[in-house]
């Protein structure tokens, strides 16, 4: 038997925030400035951990916390999630993204995209940028009772999209979303992001720089012919 030259996965899902559009670095940056305006510090290695994740304790419980007092929730909350969706706003696609999309839609690999935030956040972005369209399925953090790294979301996208799991490959920006692809038993591709270069990605089948390092053929190389 001669090499397999046409191998491509049963379907891929793409993690949104960090992977699709660098938006961990909007929603850092806007809770930082909450916390500097309290004369505070927000720890970038605390932050860095809850990427990928909402199991995790929220920003005004860390910041009073801190402070040793309560805040003015009514008026912080919202100032912080302007700014976040006002830096989000103006922010591309990451390189590769778009390109790596047109090819699997190309070779009629079913996609989804698997998010810990919310699908007024995910699905509003996916919008306004045209990406909506390719993706079968968008699967998010309120519909699920606990977000990666449990393998909530991947297994509903699987769900979705018909497909073995063993036969589906994720895309992820952070530890924990790879954590919660393998966990759901999927191939995973890690991508780091700005804020999630450096970390353990030991897990991962394969770690690069980009997406546009990928195409089907390699995605279905990691589950088999």
């Amino acid at each position: 038997m001669g090499p397999v030259t046409d191998v491509r996965p049963g379907a891929v899902v793409f993690d949104f925030d960090g992977l699709i559009m660098d938006t961990e670095w909007c929603e850092y940056a806007s809770v930082a400035d909450v916390f500097r305006a309290h004369g505070q510090e927000l720890s970038l290695d605390l932050w860095k951990s809850f990427i990928g994740s909402t199991d995790h304790p929220a920003w005004p419980d860390i910041l009073e916390s801190q402070l040793g007092r309560s805040i003015d929730r009514a008026e912080w909350v919202p100032a912080y999630r302007l700014a976040n969706r006002t830096c989000a706003s103006g922010l591309d696609i990451l390189p590769g993204v778009a390109e790596l999309i047109d090819a699997l839609e190309a070779a009629g690999v079913p996609m989804a995209v698997a998010s810990s935030s919310s699908a007024d956040w995910v699905v509003g972005h996916l919008r306004e940028r045209g990406l909506l369209q390719p993706f079968a399925a968008v699967c998010t953090g309120d519909e699920v009772l606990r977000t990666k790294p449990d393998p909530a979301l991947y297994l509903m996208a699987c769900e979705r999209l018909a497909v073995d799991p063993a036969r589906a490959v994720a895309v992820e920006d952070s530890v924990n979303g790879v954590t919660a692809a393998r966990a759901a038993g999927m191939a995973v591709v890690a991508v780091p992001s700005s804020l999630t270069a450096g970390m353990d990605f030991i897990h991962a089948d394969l770690v690069l720089t980009s997406c546009a390092e990928l195409d089907p053929g390699i995605l279905g190389s990691l589950v088999g012919p």
